[in-house]
């Protein structure tokens, strides 16, 4: 595990005339250390490539930063700090994350130790992130943390939370010590940002692994096991005197699509007190793009209900009861592998006016993403076949569907 990032300045001395090198930061586990009872069996080098990543070749003085005798030590994420003219590294260590600096990406110093007494903590921290963003609608600048733990996510097992605060090069700041999470859902985890993206550009891009360690080694699948989440932009808002980290699809998955449509008839969006739906065999491959007029005072269940021939069924939605998002996956396949996987995930979330539910669905994940990524829940789910129906609900017949586009999406597989 780790990260790796593009030397421009050759700091390191591993570049090859105008070709700068690209150093990998990783973590060596050495399995005889952790056999004998040693707690000091990960550490962390570095390997460099002068070729576009084409081939590798590891440092000969690693390990670059040497285990101070921690069980876990771990996942370095690496990036240039302008301020100090020095490389920082973020690095887990068991319930929190350590900061460290270097000037040639080699010799590595302490600066700082965050998170005895902030976030979650019912089990181990991994696969940290610091990054600067931009506040929307304002010239304020913010650092963000991001930092992995498992068990203890919001719906049970692994999830990710993140922190807002200020970084001078040496130390993180918070603004607040309370846990906030990236994804509500259970299959969103260890995600970090990519280094290197152009300053045209500047847009802060980040991926995660879809699945959980409650059941990540025995899902019902062959050939392969896991994928990762689409790549999402990420951005920083201001809201009631708090920062929130908004999660968006990125833009260039539009690319995917093979053209668009609304699912039902004019007439049939201008209210809702029915059951609405549409069959559609290219539902298991597709982006659901809603906006519904729920008014200011919803007291009901709002579903979207994906459903198979075989009567599985998954189903999302907004209660306005307990001000909720869900998303149900008790009876959308097979479950047998896992105790806990057939559950229901919740989310706190006060809705009015405008309901917007984005959703990704790929045969066997669902990526839903609410007012434009305020809130985002992120399931696998494994149905016999493929769903090929979907029902919109609402019992009150008040509530408007504004907007039902559908899209299917083009592989990307080769």
């Amino acid at each position: 595990s780790g990260s790796a990032v593009v030397d421009s300045g050759n700091t390191a001395g591993f570049g090859n005339g105008d070709v700068p090198a690209i150093v990998a930061v990783f973590t060596y586990h050495n399995p005889k250390l952790e056999a004998s009872g040693s707690d000091s069996y990960q550490s962390q080098g570095i390997a460099y490539s002068t070729d576009r990543g084409q081939t590798w070749t590891k440092y000969s003085g690693n390990p670059v930063l040497s285990n101070p005798g921690k069980k876990d030590f771990r996942d370095p994420k690496v990036f240039w700090h302008q301020g100090t003219g020095k490389w920082i590294m973020i690095l887990a260590v068991y319930d929190r994350v350590q900061i460290y600096s270097s000037g040639d990406l080699k010799s590595w110093s302490f600066e700082s130790e965050f998170g005895v007494n902030a976030g979650a903590h019912s089990g181990v921290w991994e696969c940290p992130d610091l990054f600067p963003l931009k506040v929307e609608g304002s010239g304020a600048t913010k650092w963000v943390m991001l930092v992995s733990i498992n068990p203890g996510g919001p719906n049970s097992g692994s999830a990710t939370q993140y922190f807002t605060g200020s970084f001078d090069g040496h130390k993180f700041s918070p603004d607040v010590t309370n846990e906030k999470w990236v994804d509500w859902g259970t299959d969103n985890y260890a995600g970090v940002t990519w280094s290197g993206i152009p300053d045209t550009d500047s847009r802060k891009l980040f991926i995660g692994w879809m699945s959980n360690w409650n059941y990540a080694t025995v899902v019902p699948t062959s050939v392969w096991r896991s994928a990762m989440t689409i790549p999402r932009e990420l951005s920083l808002v201001k809201e009631n005197g708090n920062y929130m980290l908004v999660s968006e699809p990125l833009r260039e998955l539009n690319m995917l699509r093979m053209g668009s449509g609304y699912l039902f008839p004019g007439k049939e969006r201008k209210g809702m007190g029915k059951i609405i739906s549409v069959e559609n065999p290219k539902l298991n491959q597709c982006e659901l793009d809603f906006e519904f007029n729920i008014g200011t005072e919803f007291k009901d269940t709002l579903k979207l209900i994906l459903e198979n021939e075989l009567g599985e069924k998954f189903i999302t939605g907004y209660s306005g009861l307990t001000e909720e998002i869900f998303v149900d996956r008790t009876k959308s396949g097979n479950s047998s592998f896992s105790k806990g996987f057939a559950a229901v995930a919740k989310a706190p979330y006060q809705a009015s006016g405008i309901l917007k539910l984005r959703m990704f669905i790929d045969a066997a994940s669902a990526e839903l993403f609410v007012d434009n990524g305020k809130l985002v829940i992120t399931t696998i789910f494994f149905p016999e076949k493929n769903y090929s129906k979907l029902t919109v609900f609402s019992g009150k017949e008040n509530v408007i569907l504004e907007k039902a586009e559908f899209s299917e999406l083009a592989s990307i597989w080769r």
